[in-house]
């Protein structure tokens, strides 16, 4: 059953030609077989409704009514706002033809009006069905191109990956390489090695103690060389003599 917040159903409509050759007693009989139909005889023609939901306050919402009458068959229809009105028109026309096989013994009805009915319905559903093909495509190619947009993203990121990885790798080596040298050019001692060597000296040279020489002697840079002597004398195992 529809929601009240629905909004109305549209109303539309068409006519057939045709030709009355038996009475509308003959017609409301025939009609009559189908049990979920109401049926009306009327005085100029035969009524029938066909409800089938309400909105919740009992009113008809999605319903058809048709009239036949004796030189042609009135259709009217609702078109709720979920229902594409071509597929709700060709609904009608499959309904219609149902309800011409039923009363075809009573009516003379002229081929090329039901064909062309046919036609027109056929044409608007293929342009109905034609633009949601185009909407389709469009998304299609819409994602098509994204997923290729990101396809190219990543191939780009993989190769800064690949080359951030490249140069991380020369850096390490680069960086090995500076260690190796700086060991090298350190003498490879340690400031404890270094500080007893220079205690050492000190002892066996009178208290005195020669920065270049020194540092030539056991391979280590003569600012390394001070800085360790100057350590000695900040923590007072040095006096420095002026």
């Amino acid at each position: 059953m529809p929601e009240e917040s629905l909004s109305p159903p549209k109303i539309d409509g068409f006519r057939i030609r045709v030709k009355l050759k038996g009475t509308f007693a003959d017609v409301a009989k025939a009609l009559r077989s189908i049990s979920f139909l109401k049926v009306a005889q009327e005085k100029e023609g035969v009524s029938i409704a066909y409800v089938e939901s309400r909105s919740i306050d009992k009113t008809p919402y999605l319903f058809s009514m048709m009239k036949f009458k004796k030189s042609e068959i009135e259709v009217v229809y609702s078109i709720p706002t979920t229902i594409a009105p071509t597929k709700r028109k060709l609904d009608l026309l499959r309904y219609l033809l149902n309800m011409l096989t039923l009363v075809d013994p009573y009516y003379e009805i002229e081929n090329s009006v039901v064909y062309q009915l046919m036609e027109e319905t056929m044409r608007q559903l293929d342009d109905y069905a034609n633009a949601d093909y185009k909407k389709l495509y469009k998304d299609y190619d819409d994602l098509k191109r994204e997923v290729e947009n990101l396809r190219r993203s990543s191939l780009l990121y993989k190769a800064q990956v690949k080359s951030l990885s490249k140069e991380n790798y020369e850096m390490k080596n680069e960086n090995d390489e500076l260690k190796i040298s700086f060991d090298k050019l350190h003498g490879a001692v340690s400031e404890g090695v270094l500080i007893s060597r220079i205690q050492e000296w000190i002892m066996d040279h009178n208290g005195t103690i020669n920065i270049p020489e020194f540092a030539k002697h056991n391979l280590v840079p003569e600012a390394r060389v001070e800085g360790a002597l100057d350590k000695l004398v900040r923590q007072g195992y040095l006096e420095q003599v002026q």
